[in-house]
């Protein structure tokens, strides 16, 4: 009995190590999923530098035309909204009671005139009676004053005949510039006072036209600079070439010239107004239209332009961009952006030819992480991959191993 229980117990233990070592067994890790990110590889390449400074357009010159005498008006000679000349009959206020003033004016100085002619003789009758003593002098001294107040006479009628005509004249009112009219206050039959408040009608002259653009001192500083230095086209004497976009996308195909020269300062917020003048004979410009005046700067060599969406910002505000290494692993770059030009930043410091950058996919790395990558070209939103040139080996960068 006791040989057979300590068999027992032997087969027991021998059944139990094998069952507890089975318990123990470890299950193999599996292998982490690689990503597939989207990348951009970077190419230098001569960058034209370009500002765009917002702004609104203004009218060149704006007359307000009032009239300077009273009247009615008998008649419009314009159609409203049409362009007008310089010198173009507008309105003719009743010209009867001034052509009236005129004639009574003409009459005053002519009786003037012949008031001196009377005075003369009796002067010059005086002058050989004063000398023998037949008058006395007196007497003639009395005639010479009358003859010169008769003279004085004649310039007070040519002066009243001078304004009595200029009254006329101002019953015919005349553009005062060339431009487009807007709209008439008046018709015909409407009594006019001078230099009313409200004026008659309104005189834009939109050739050439004006766009007034507000930025901060610094952008004035260095655009003065930059002219200065020969890195601004010119357009004249201390003006630099400067071209305009609409607010739709579009250009302008007339370059204007940005007027230095013509800024103010605002004391409280430290801005100043840039203006710029376009030509604008076609009338497409009108005032009040926001658009964007282009300056170009000068063209940057080897400039490095990276998608804007490969470009993000870390807790601090610094900027950053990942990069695919030789290796096939992400990695962290801190970058410098100098400004953006269109859906692209214009790198200065950080990243170099050749980078591979990733535009898409951000959301699920980190650096350090094996990646695999899809090499694809940005077109404003949309990602497209990059097809190789019939022919040619394509070109892949590189990938996790």
């Amino acid at each position: 009995m006791t040989v057979t229980r300590s068999a027992a117990c032997c087969l027991a233990l021998l059944v139990a190590v094998p069952m507890a070592g089975c318990g123990k067994a470890e299950k193999p890790k599996q292998a982490k999923q690689v990503v597939t990110v989207d990348v951009v590889t970077l190419h230098t390449a001569p960058v034209t530098l370009t500002t765009e400074l917002p702004g609104r357009l203004a009218a060149h010159r704006i007359a307000e035309v009032r009239p300077q005498v009273n009247g009615l008006v008998l008649k419009r000679m314009f159609t409203e909204g049409d362009t007008v000349k310089a010198g173009q009959q507008l309105y003719q206020i009743d010209p009867k009671p001034y052509q009236a003033s005129l004639a009574s004016a003409k009459a005053t100085l002519a009786g003037a005139k012949a008031t001196v002619v009377s005075a003369q003789m009796t002067v010059d009758r005086y002058k050989p009676l004063a000398r023998a003593f037949a008058v006395s002098k007196q007497d003639l001294d009395n005639a010479v004053a009358t003859l010169g107040q008769d003279q004085a006479n004649i310039g007070s009628g040519e002066a009243s005949v001078q304004t009595a005509s200029i009254n006329l004249a101002y019953t015919r009112m005349y553009a005062p510039i060339t431009g487009r009219t807007g709209r008439s206050s008046v018709t015909e039959g409407a009594l006019v006072t001078q230099n009313q408040t409200d004026s008659l009608v309104t005189i834009t002259e939109l050739d050439p036209i004006y766009v007034d653009v507000t930025q901060d001192s610094t952008t004035l500083l260095r655009l003065k600079r930059e002219l200065a230095a020969g890195q601004l086209k010119r357009a004249g004497d201390g003006a630099a070439e400067v071209s305009l976009i609409f607010d739709d996308g579009s250009r302008y195909e007339h370059p204007g010239r940005l007027l230095f020269s013509e800024v103010s300062v605002d004391p409280t917020t430290g801005s100043v107004t840039l203006r710029a003048l376009f030509p604008n004979a076609e009338g497409l410009l009108l005032p009040g239209m926001f658009v964007r005046e282009q300056i170009q700067e000068g063209v940057r060599q080897n400039g490095l332009l990276v998608p804007q969406r490969g470009i993000t910002h870390n807790q601090h505000g610094d900027a950053i961009a990942m990069v695919v290494g030789q290796d096939g692993k992400v990695a962290q770059r801190s970058v410098t952006t100098d400004r953006a030009i269109g859906n692209d930043w214009l790198v200065s410091k950080g990243l170099a030819d050749g980078d591979h950058v990733i535009v898409d996919g951000l959301q699920n790395i980190h650096p350090g992480d094996a990646v695999q990558t899809r090499q694809v070209t940005v077109d404003g939103s949309d990602l497209k991959p990059v097809q190789p040139e019939p022919g040619a080996p394509a070109k892949t960068p590189p990938q996790a191993h």
